[in-house]
């Protein structure tokens, strides 16, 4: 895949994902809260993932598992904790809130992870990273709003979701 094509894939993963919290979130009004919704969602993921896996009958190795060091285990527990805030929050902060702040959160941990070479080889944060960070905070002030009433939003918002959609 060329560097236009990956950029594309990028986008189009992206997008689904303020989709894929609003699933989240219903399925969660449905079936017992965020957390219980987070876990369907992971036990599907999982399912695809173990069925991609048959099917192109991947090898897996865990050999020497025991001996891996105990935080290399923390990218499903970081991913568990995303998903379930994601799911809990974006009823009340809207799909395009919770995105842009997640975004926000992504650049800034980004920036210090690049800076202290955390599991990684050190990226100096600049002068021109540190615009970047700040336009994506510009960005996230603007679709938040957090200056305008949210009480009249929130209201017409709901009362326009037809009742067997909800």
């Amino acid at each position: 895949m060329n560097l236009v094509g990956a950029l594309l894939v990028a986008v189009l993963i992206g997008a689904m994902l303020p989709l894929q919290g609003l699933v989240n979130a219903r399925l969660g009004v449905h079936s017992g809260g965020p957390v219980v919704a987070a876990f369907v969602s992971f036990l599907v993921g999982t399912a695809m993932l173990g069925l991609y896996l048959l099917a192109t009958r991947t090898p897996m190795t865990l050999q020497g598992a025991s001996k891996w060091p105990a935080w290399i285990w923390a990218g499903g527990a970081l991913g568990a904790i995303y998903v379930a805030c994601f799911t809990l929050l974006i009823p009340r902060i809207g799909a395009a809130g919770m995105v842009c702040l997640a975004v926000l959160g992504q650049v800034t941990a980004s920036l210090l992870l690049d800076q202290f070479g955390v599991l990684q080889a050190p990226k100096p944060v600049d002068a021109l990273r540190i615009l970047g960070a700040l336009l994506v905070l510009a960005g996230v002030l603007l679709v938040v709003a957090p200056w305008r009433s949210q009480g009249a939003a929130s209201k017409t918002a709901t009362q326009s979701i037809p009742a067997d959609r909800q």
